[in-house]
């Protein structure tokens, strides 16, 4: 395939992946707090609380799958293993962002869907980048 219909293929790709992720969590939210009644509210920094509304969790996937697409276009340039590279990347920054629903989720239920959303938008980002990888 030649490489001028390769690049805007892998563009496209790398962003469905990322409105996937968006719609996934924003469905997840859906399902939890309109329709199962969860209370989806986390610790603020400055010790108070607040409201996770579908623009925070819609912002915050984007926000991650940008990042995500950004790193491995960086790796791409940089070695020819970058999709694997990215992959450890990608998974060891996923578990570590679940410390931040199981630390400042409020209530069992908050804490288990802000979990649930971070589980989806890794679920959807870090198989559907991956696959866009340069091999």
């Amino acid at each position: 395939m030649p490489a001028t219909t390769v690049r805007p293929a892998r563009r496209r790709d790398r962003l469905l992946t990322v409105l996937a992720a968006i719609a996934a969590t924003l469905l997840g939210w859906a399902v939890a707090v309109p329709l199962a009644g969860v209370e989806l509210t986390a610790r603020s920094g400055g010790g108070g609380e607040q409201r996770v509304t579908p623009v925070a969790v819609a912002v915050s996937t984007l926000l991650a799958g940008l990042a995500g697409w950004a790193l491995l276009a960086v790796l791409e340039r940089f070695t020819g293993r970058a999709g694997t590279v990215w992959t450890v990347v990608a998974v060891v920054v996923a578990l570590l962002s679940l410390l931040g629903p199981l630390t400042g989720g409020v209530g069992r239920a908050a804490t288990v869907t802000l979990v649930a959303l971070h589980l989806l938008a890794g679920a959807v980002l870090v198989p559907g980048l991956r696959r866009t990888a340069v091999r």
